[in-house]
């Protein structure tokens, strides 16, 4: 089974699954492929890709054509897309204290007024620390909310006030404008407690995406880690039982790929379901290399060859895994 995250930069999950998958074939072995992600960037992709666009407010006010999907009743949307740090030029084009969440509280709205029934916001790579304000605005009668499941995928456990200091940093904020941007969210956690009854400085994972994550668990939103509910989406559980062999990887291994990301998350999963992992990776760091099975592209065909051509490489070592390693359950 080929179960894997992007490679950020040089290729998608599905494209990294189909070329194990292949490699799988070309070896005799049957592969079911199952891109995943973290809840972040890629989730949109993972569960189905955009069927839909909505012009919505960019980060830094400027209109942005955003995808997103309904299928059924069930919306997909994908933070980054709307109020992305990549939409407002990295962290050194963004205005970290006036980046605002509104075009993901507009997308949400227009997800409520196709009619959804269930709601599933991907939060990650976000340029906001606006605590959500942004988005909250933005959904016009947030009543309609009652009745609609509102799932959040988060993969930080970072708590709402804590989102400056965190996360400010990454997205432009000087060590003066995190001061300022802690202060606004400290308020706002006192305004949310007021308006909604709700302490979500209390809530584990409430500072993702610069807070927005406590915005809409104020508003009745489940907040979960991206992981799991991807797995939980994708029939993962039941694709393990039957795997001999489970093949994950991305980009670049490191010590976050193991809290709450998805090498880490596949490698648990497998562990629970006594199925072998193979990890398959750009780049790795010294320091987890040895945690997994791990062939690394860029050791074995070169940084240059790996990042021009990632997907002949992944079906190349792949094709050598299976041939030095006989799989166990």
């Amino acid at each position: 089974m080929a179960a894997v995250d992007k490679f950020r930069g040089t290729a998608t999950a599905a494209e990294v699954a189909a070329a194990i998958g292949h490699a799988c074939w070309e070896a005799g072995h049957d592969c079911i492929e199952i891109p995943l992600a973290d809840g972040g960037e890629g989730l949109l992709d993972v569960l189905g890709g955009p069927n839909r666009r909505s012009v919505v407010t960019g980060p830094l006010g400027e209109p942005v054509e955003a995808a997103w999907r309904l299928h059924r009743d069930t919306a997909t949307i994908e933070m980054a897309l709307a109020s992305g740090l990549v939409l407002a030029g990295g962290a050194e084009g963004n205005d970290p204290m006036e980046a605002t969440t509104r075009g993901t509280g507009e997308l949400i709205d227009a997800a409520l007024t196709a009619g959804a029934k269930r709601i599933i916001v991907g939060l990650g790579g976000s340029a906001t620390t606006d605590g959500g304000l942004g988005a909250l605005r933005a959904i016009r009668s947030p009543a309609r909310l009652r009745g609609v499941e509102l799932l959040v995928a988060c993969d930080v456990t970072t708590r709402f006030t804590d989102a400056a200091r965190v996360f400010g940093p990454q997205k432009g904020a000087t060590p003066a404008q995190v001061r300022m941007l802690t202060g606004r969210l400290e308020r706002l956690a006192g305004e949310y407690r007021d308006q909604y009854g709700i302490d979500v400085d209390a809530i584990e994972g409430s500072g993702a995406a610069g807070g927005i994550a406590g915005a809409l668990a104020a508003l009745g939103g489940r907040l979960l880690p991206g992981f799991e509910l991807v797995a939980d989406e994708l029939g993962l559980h039941d694709a393990l039982e039957v795997a001999d062999l489970v093949i994950t990887g991305e980009g670049h291994l490191d010590r976050q790929s193991f809290e709450g990301k998805v090498v880490g998350g596949v490698a648990l999963l497998a562990e629970e379901y006594d199925v072998g992992v193979a990890v398959v990776v750009g780049v790795a760091d010294d320091d987890v290399r040895d945690r997994l099975p791990t062939w690394v592209l860029a050791e074995r065909f070169g940084l240059d060859r790996a990042m021009r051509e990632p997907l002949n490489c992944v079906e190349e070592i792949v094709g050598e895994l299976l041939a030095e390693r006989t799989p166990d359950r």
